[in-house]
């Protein structure tokens, strides 16, 4: 394994016969023998190239708009942008951070229905055009500070079966649609399509086709009042990891016979969508070590059998947890499973655990209930599908820094990363099979320790 940089990339470049689970032993060992057994990320890039390359065989008529705020870590910016991703930002700091990567405002939707005025502004001296809306205060500012702004009019959607709904907060009624329609017209505002979300972590696919034949309505009304409707945005929703409830082709094998039917291919619409968690879910694992331990005697009165009536539990403090990256567990209602890195004896006795964080906080609990041998301070906990919602929103409450990222890349991924940026993407490339790094549970046998764990979930 060599360490491989250049202007545009920096990663370990994994040699033949090596995976992503190497890089995570070999991280571990070098620190076998310090104090310093700090929490940290071995992320996959070539994860993110496989799961482009899945993208385009599942959806071959929808660009994808990566979503920034799902992890904005800047070599998932980087290998999404030499991909030829588009990207679906919320702010003037995320427009600011995928331009400076080089990538031009047309693969930029300012996707916020309720903008800052300074950040419309910004917006439109960037040269970012697209940008969503859903009232008409937000149309009046629009007009006011970016009067050449290409809009999409952003419809509600029944998310009531996703895991994390939005159309609480933002979105337009058909009725609603209307009266935007007719008062953009009005303000001469340019409207150019419709964009909706099903809702972050979609589990009724149905939901994209009542969406979509709600966005055919809409497109209906704008022609019908002279607007030159020409761009559909089918939001995000789609799962980034294999144990979801709800496979991303099953998603997609509804969504493609909508499309076909309310937009056909020669309507002229242009089909993009903006998916996050899809891209990077599985590419991040975490490991975290134990700096603390517990042992709870259970004293249970009226058993003969001493060894029952002392039976134990055991409380484990590891050095990541829901102010950092397990943050996922209160904003993402995230049920994480932790894999242990050293390989239990087969006859090994098991105990009812809990996994803590390192704050001062009675909240910073990770996993509730799970069952585990007995662990010492210093032995490491691997946690799997650790890419989304996790880094991008974790802090450094109580002191506590934020993991270190290891990024690595295989030599067939990098191989072909280098002939898609210098050729694009083409329908060809999708068919190639690229030999990825497996995830570490898959490659190393090692046992998850979950399938009883009782995730730590808080509703907020």
């Amino acid at each position: 394994m060599s360490s491989f940089s250049d202007e545009e990339f920096n990663f370990t470049y994994l040699d033949e016969g090596f995976t992503a689970k190497d890089i995570l032993d070999q991280k571990i060992n070098e620190v076998s023998s310090s104090d310093d057994k700090d929490a940290f990320y071995v992320a996959d890039l070539g994860d993110v190239l496989k799961k482009h390359l899945r993208w385009y065989k599942a959806l071959p008529r929808v660009f994808p708009f990566y979503a920034v705020k799902c992890n904005d870590s800047i070599a998932v910016v980087k290998t999404l942008a030499a991909l030829g991703a588009g990207f679906d930002c919320a702010s003037k700091t995320e427009i600011q951070l995928v331009q400076s990567v080089g990538v031009p405002p047309e693969r930029i939707i300012y996707a916020n229905p309720c903008k800052q005025v300074s950040q419309i502004k910004h917006a439109a001296n960037s040269g970012v055009q697209m940008m969503t809306f859903d009232s008409e205060v937000e149309l009046m500012k629009v007009a006011r500070a970016h009067p050449k702004a290409k809009l999409v009019l952003r419809i509600a959607t029944d998310d009531s079966k996703a895991v994390c709904r939005l159309s609480v907060k933002f979105g337009a009624t058909l009725k609603t649609s209307r009266l935007l329609l007719e008062r953009a017209k009005e303000l001469d505002i340019n409207v150019i399509g419709v964009s909706f979300h099903v809702g972050s972590g979609c589990t009724d696919p149905e939901t994209f086709v009542q969406a979509i034949s709600d966005a055919r309505c809409v497109f209906d009304m704008g022609i019908e009042l002279g607007f030159n409707m020409y761009l559909l945005d089918i939001g995000g929703g789609f799962p980034g990891s294999e144990d979801a409830k709800l496979k991303f082709e099953e998603i997609t094998n509804v969504i493609n016979p909508a499309l076909d039917k309310y937009f056909p291919s020669d309507s002229g619409v242009r089909i993009i969508a903006e998916p996050g968690r899809y891209y990077v879910a599985s590419a991040f694992t975490l490991a975290v070590n134990i700096i603390a331990k517990k042992v709870v005697i259970k004293e249970q009165t009226g058993s003969d059998d001493e060894e029952e009536a002392n039976d134990k539990t055991l409380m484990y403090y590891v050095n990541d947890g829901v102010y950092g990256s397990f943050n996922c567990i209160l904003y993402d209602h995230a049920h994480v499973k932790p894999i242990l890195q050293k390989r239990p004896k087969p006859d090994e006795k098991y105990y009812s655990c809990s996994i803590w964080g390192p704050t001062c906080d009675g909240l910073d609990r990770i996993v509730e209930r799970c069952p585990m041998p007995e662990l010492q301070v210093g032995d490491w906990m691997l946690f799997e599908n650790m890419g989304a919602y996790t880094v991008a929103a974790a802090s450094t409450f109580n002191g506590f820094q934020r993991p270190t990222i290891h990024y690595v890349m295989s030599r067939p991924a990098w191989q072909l990363m280098e002939q898609i940026k210098e050729q694009g993407f083409q329908a060809e490339v999708e068919e190639q099979d690229i030999t990825l790094p497996q995830s570490c549970a898959w490659e190393s046998g090692i046992e998850h320790y979950p399938a009883a764990c009782a995730s730590a979930s808080i509703n907020v």
